[in-house]
């Protein structure tokens, strides 16, 4: 039977440079809607659960084009709520060979989702059906009114039996106050979340532990168990990635479950449009564990995810299973007939 995937997020506006274009040389953007949620509960629908969203759209013809939006996605419009004026948004820049992506947020403290509040959503109602609640520390840095809903909403689905993820994602610009300020509220969505997305980064910067080892293999394989004992987390994954001389990105994925180390082959590959392939990854995660995949199968189709999510254009995933499997297997055609 399909699991009911529930992600709590900001829907925002993607205005995008046309090609490899700086701001600075473009004269048209090509929008789309998207975000960290939307990825997730778009991707989950692809892999044949049912994918919901909470979020709040303004009530206007831009919140109504998001809807519709959603909707072309999968996404079930249950959680919804309409209120508010404004949508946040982001410019993207695509960055090339080792010229990085660029990405500008706009408007975000304003928009309908960093205005609302607890009354704004049916929380009952959303940990009654959450089989997977969905969570990122992009939502965390935004307003004190955010992160009251996570947490509440967190610990509702908890009592409930569903199961918290929670993806790290730390983004320097929007933490006003950087770590210190970031610190306490990310144990507390950790001491709540039974999937965490992370790496070794996110212990060193973020919780600010110490490792022995100068080595990111090394402070992976030291501060992640901790991690996890520290929390009681059941399961953390994550990825290191890089880009090579080729231009070319190479991405290793990896999973800790049960005090055990799982890790994907290390994968290279072309890059049509990377903005959502950690997104892509998470859910290859979600998947695999209510699939009841073997760990290793798991971290491998969650890497392959975030692979074919480069191979498209705009943030969200839209490979099958078959199609990742596929891929797993080296089966992927040059032409499907």
């Amino acid at each position: 039977m399909p699991k009911r995937i529930v992600a709590f997020g900001e829907v925002m506006m993607r205005l995008q440079v046309p090609g490899h274009a700086l701001l600075s040389q473009a004269d048209t953007l090509q929008y789309s809607f998207s975000g960290t949620g939307v990825n997730v509960a778009s991707a989950m629908t692809k892999l044949g659960h049912a994918g919901y969203l909470v979020t709040r759209l303004p009530e206007n013809p831009l919140g109504d084009s998001a809807v519709v939006s959603l909707q072309h996605l999968g996404i079930e419009r249950d959680f919804i709520s309409r209120g508010g004026k404004y949508l946040g948004m982001y410019f993207l820049e695509n960055g090339f060979g080792q010229r990085a992506s660029r990405v500008t947020y706009s408007n975000r403290l304003e928009s309908s989702f960093n205005t609302a509040s607890l009354s704004d959503y049916d929380l009952e109602l959303i940990a009654e059906k959450a089989d997977i609640i969905h969570f990122c520390g992009i939502t965390l840095a935004m307003a004190d009114n955010v992160r009251e809903s996570m947490k509440v909403l967190a610990r509702k689905v908890k009592d409930k039996g569903g199961t918290v993820c929670f993806d790290c994602n730390y983004r320097p610009s929007l933490w006003e106050g950087g770590y210190a300020v970031a610190k306490p509220h990310y144990e507390e969505m950790l001491s709540l979340a039974d999937i965490v997305m992370m790496n070794e980064k996110d212990a060193l910067y973020i919780l600010g532990m110490k490792s022995n080892s100068s080595q990111r293999n090394g402070q992976l394989r030291e501060l992640i168990p901790e991690v996890a004992k520290k929390f009681n987390i059941q399961s953390i994954a994550g990825t290191h990635r890089s880009i090579n001389n080729d231009n070319t990105h190479t991405l290793l994925g990896y999973l800790y479950k049960e005090h055990t180390f799982h890790f994907s082959d290390n994968l290279s590959f072309s890059v049509y449009d990377r903005i959502g392939s950690g997104d892509a990854y998470t859910s290859g995660i979600l998947h695999g564990e209510l699939t009841g995949f073997p760990p290793e199968k798991t971290v491998l189709f969650a890497a392959v995810s975030g692979m074919l999510a480069c191979t498209v254009v705009g943030d969200t995933p839209l490979a099958t299973e078959m199609e990742i499997l596929s891929a797993m297997e080296g089966k992927m055609e040059d032409i499907m007939r």
